[in-house]
């Protein structure tokens, strides 16, 4: 079985910036895709889908011929193969921060050898037209495992994450990591002082043959984090491309 697009594209070694849904609402995802976005991430973890929200907006976005990928919520590593059967080309999973989650992560979304992941793609052999016996030849190579590097325990472990066979790429939250690296005194995602570790972590995800892939909550955050050698880069999400247009609009249509 041929890689699907995500894979490929990354493996070739091009920058894609992904499209945000939080939204539990298919048609929302299915303009998010149609605005020209790479590929589109649904969050489960901080947004307000759920399995079948996931399943429908996997769906909707396929059929215009764009990549889903899930951020499942904390620790659900079963969530994370189920996504994988829906039709996902990657999930992330959030606070991974040892080699042991990591490990565990992998058992759940890779095929023996390199995991322990139950089979029953059904889903996502009908919407790629694959067969059984191909999609398992392609399924480890195809179904992208993305761990999140989010925390200063994670930065600390971070060779050892990258370690593991399976881990496809790593995934950073400035967010979350602007809050532990100050001890929990500030939200700040667009904080300079971080940008040593950000480029760092990039650096070693590259050196150990991974993708690094970020959240940016602006598009010259989008642009700095493809400088530092980022190829996956969220940029906002649904909300914002609604409120942002919105506004826009209004703007440009009330009188001077």
């Amino acid at each position: 079985m041929a890689a699907p697009a995500l894979a490929d594209r990354l493996s070739a070694g091009e920058t894609l910036i992904s499209g945000w849904s939080s939204m539990p609402e298919p048609l929302v995802a299915e303009a998010v895709a149609r605005a020209g976005f790479d590929c589109v991430t649904f969050d489960i973890q901080h947004g307000l889908h759920d399995a079948i929200s996931v399943m429908r907006g996997i769906t909707a976005v396929t059929a215009v011929g764009v990549p889903a990928l899930v951020r499942i919520a904390l620790g659900d590593n079963a969530t994370a193969a189920r996504v994988l059967d829906m039709g996902a080309e990657a999930v992330i999973a959030p606070m991974i921060n040892s080699a042991a989650e990591a490990r565990a992560l992998i058992a759940a979304t890779k095929y023996p050898p390199v995991g322990e992941r139950s089979w029953g793609p059904n889903r996502a052999m009908s919407l790629r037209g694959t067969t059984p016996q191909a999609h398992l030849d392609g399924g480890n190579a195809s179904a992208l495992v993305i761990a999140m590097v989010e925390t200063r325990r994670a930065v600390g472990a971070l060779d050892e994450i990258l370690a593991v066979a399976g881990v496809d790429g790593i995934f950073v939250g400035p967010s979350d990591l602007s809050v532990t690296f100050s001890d929990g005194k500030k939200i700040a995602p667009f904080d300079a002082a971080l940008d040593d570790t950000i480029a760092a972590i990039a650096a070693k995800a590259i050196a150990a043959g991974r993708f690094a892939g970020a959240f940016a909550a602006s598009p010259q955050r989008a642009r700095q984090f493809a400088g530092m050698g980022y190829r996956l880069i969220a940029l906002g999400a649904d909300s914002m491309y609604l409120d942002g247009g919105a506004r826009a609009m209004l703007a440009a249509a009330r009188p001077a």
